[in-house]
């Protein structure tokens, strides 16, 4: 795990250096000192590299002369004015790309220059967020690696004028990485070391962080006429489990209602009888993305210590094949009472929320709900890998969640709902069919089913980040290729904006 510490902007003299540069190359206070003392040299390389500190453009020189640096990088920041929050967190995991598989120990300057769009000590502090996001690695069942593939950094020193400020800012933003980091560990992780009791002990072990968790097996479930969720589970060996994990950080707890979080867990999804194509079915391991996300989150928030009462509940199962697996056509009774027609058993997500959901509602009470699913491959085809869905029955819910997903580079897409589409998941024989057998609207059909499931006057909003939980053909600023943990930063800052004692 990459070390973040934070100094003064003194400059190193030995490893490697990380400088600031402003557009047209202008370099900050410190970089111009640092070039004046290397006769030069800098501008010279800038100037021949054409390089023009364009954002998060880095140019890096070896072994610089005059020096004892191994090597010296430059990151754009592009017109200190318009610099912002997310600009660097992304100079900070700019930073790591270039320096991995190459240093052991760096220092990242956060020059200054005037004008500059935000505090140099919160730009410290984002920096070292991007930084520590960007470092991250699955790659626990690697015997071999290419020397470039590793990350051998394992202390980055993020120096700014105001370091203490920058280690105090940053010190809450740690434990939404320690977050990040978990959602993404369990998700990368294989369907044979990851399904519903081990899934479950995960979240369990929360509880050392003061998180109460309470869990479910198929027997209490059962009890509570959970028969959606446990539909989809009965086709395999492995049972489900259904976790609710409270954090209550509110002076006021017991009087107020908690916001309340649902993942979908499905820890692997074969299809279930609709057998899904056998070419990719390996990548059904992150069906539990949901899921994942809502630990990590609670994990973020009761690592800062949120002053905010919040529930995580995910229902766990696994969808496969066998002679004891839910049929098409098969009618189950949810724990809302309400039947539902099997049409596609390989639509199962949208019946464990159902249950999930209710559940949530009967017993907490909640403010306002929001549940994560990797629901529809339809949702991918819509927004490929840029923007998750959003469906709500809540405008100002809405509102809310769009604008902490902005803020952290989570993006959300508002899809309609209305009356049309709900026509199309009624059935001739049961209140509900859980799939229409059309390629028209299918994640708005779904969003409609879940729906279905809220109880008047509850404000709820259903994400569905089927396209933006995993990257495989290429990663983002902050996320290499693999899980990225989507919604933990953004629930993260959807707490904090909206509910959480000042």
């Amino acid at each position: 795990m990459l070390k973040i510490a934070f100094s003064s902007d003194s400059l190193p003299n030995q490893n490697a250096l990380v400088l600031t540069v402003a557009a047209k190359g202008k370099l900050g206070e410190q970089g111009a000192r640092f070039d004046k003392k290397l006769g030069g040299a800098i501008s010279r390389a800038i100037k021949v590299g054409s390089f023009s500190g364009e954002k998060e453009k880095t140019l890096t020189l070896l072994t610089p002369a005059k020096t004892r640096l191994t090597r010296l990088v430059l990151v754009g920041i592009g017109d200190p004015a318009s610099a912002d929050a997310i600009l660097f967190a992304r100079v900070g995991a700019a930073a790591i790309k270039a320096l991995t598989g190459k240093e052991s120990q760096a220092v990242l300057l956060i020059d200054h220059f005037k004008g500059l769009g935000l505090k140099e000590s919160e730009a410290a502090a984002q920096a070292a967020l991007g930084a520590r996001l960007r470092s991250y690695r699955f790659d626990k069942y690697h015997t071999k690696q290419k020397p470039d593939e590793k990350q051998t950094l394992k202390t980055l020193i993020v120096a700014c004028k105001k370091a203490a400020d920058a280690k105090t800012l940053y010190a809450p933003l740690d434990k939404v990485a320690d977050g990040v980091f978990t959602a993404r560990d369990l998700v990368s992780e294989p369907g044979n070391v990851i399904y519903p009791e081990t899934l479950a002990q995960h979240a369990f072990a929360l509880k050392e962080l003061g998180v109460k968790v309470d869990i479910l097996d198929e027997i209490q479930m059962k009890k509570l006429g959970m028969g959606a969720l446990l539909g989809v589970a009965q086709g395999s060996v492995n049972p489900p489990r259904l976790v609710t994990m409270q954090w209550i950080g509110e002076a006021k707890a017991k009087t107020k209602a908690p916001i309340c979080f649902v993942g979908k867990g499905v820890t692997f999804d074969s299809g279930g009888i609709t057998l899904k194509p056998g070419a990719g079915m390996e990548d059904s391991k992150y069906d539990m993305s949901g899921a994942a996300a809502v630990i990590g989150t609670m994990k973020a928030l009761a690592g800062r210590k949120a002053k905010v009462n919040v529930v995580g509940i995910i229902g766990l199962v696994e969808n496969m094949l066998s002679g004891s697996a839910q049929r098409p056509g098969d009618i189950v009774t949810s724990a809302s009472k309400q039947t539902v027609e099997v049409i596609n058993t390989d639509a199962e997500g949208r019946l464990v929320l159902a249950d999930v959901l209710w559940y949530a509602q009967e017993k907490f009470s909640p403010r306002c709900i929001v549940d994560l699913a990797t629901l529809t491959g339809a949702m991918i085809i819509s927004l490929g890998r840029e923007y998750a869905g959003l469906f709500s029955n809540d405008d100002k819910l809405s509102e809310q969640l769009i604008k902490a997903g902005k803020s952290v580079e989570e993006a959300l897409w508002r899809f309609p709902m209305n009356e049309a589409f709900e026509k199309m998941i009624d059935s001739q024989i049961a209140d509900m069919r859980n799939s229409t057998n059309s390629r028209e609207a299918g994640s708005i059909t779904a969003a409609h089913f879940i729906q279905r499931f809220i109880k008047k006057g509850t404000p709820w909003a259903h994400l569905d980040i089927a396209g933006v939980s995993l990257l495989q053909e290429k990663g983002k600023p902050l996320s290499a290729k693999g899980a990225t943990a989507f919604g933990v930063r953004l629930l993260d800052r959807f707490v904090a904006e909206n509910f959480e004692e000042k």
